[in-house]
């Protein structure tokens, strides 16, 4: 099955800005991942090319960095996934800057029922948070936004300790 995902948010600062939340994924001062709600973003050193690492049962290799602007990640799992994700920015006519964050890959065997009933809802949820971490960061206001009840019970199924804030609704801190 062939996978083309994306999530994308137009925000209202410079690309530094943004490109700087971006160089900060998976180290101890990542203000782009929602690490509060999700489990971490982890990798074995500093984000460069080669770095290894992952978030949750999902694990991954950079591919491609460049700083401020883009990083791509391969992935090594889970079994059955074969392609990438990536997080890219770019500045608009308008004056916004645009942050995504696309997968493309092929999920085949166990991998394609995996992402269709739990992953696929679950990474949705975790990018639109992603998202609106970037928008509090840049903007100071953070979107009101509610897990689906389909999320919230792949969550309550996971087990304890994968998330601080377990009712999936979140106040405006």
């Amino acid at each position: 099955m062939r996978v083309l995902n994306v999530h994308e948010r137009r925000l209202a600062a410079a690309p530094a800005a943004v490109g700087a939340l971006l160089d900060g994924l998976g180290s101890r001062h990542d203000r782009l991942w929602p690490r509060d709600r999700w489990p971490a973003m982890r990798l074995d050193r500093p984000l460069q090319v080669g770095a290894a690492g992952g978030h949750g049962p999902i694990r991954y290799r950079v591919e491609r960095y460049e700083p401020g602007r883009l990083v791509e990640f391969r992935f090594l799992g889970p079994s059955g996934f074969r392609g990438s994700h990536r997080f890219e920015i770019g500045g608009e006519a308008d004056g916004t800057t645009r942050l995504a964050h696309v997968v493309e890959m092929t999920a085949a065997g166990w991998a394609v029922l995996g992402w269709a009933l739990a992953l696929r809802p679950l990474h949705d949820a975790l990018l639109e948070d992603c998202l609106d971490s970037a928008e509090e960061r840049l903007l100071g206001r953070r979107p009101p936004r509610r897990w689906t009840a389909w999320v919230r019970a792949l969550r309550f199924l996971s087990g304890p300790g994968r998330s601080r804030r377990r009712a999936g609704t979140r106040q405006n801190d």
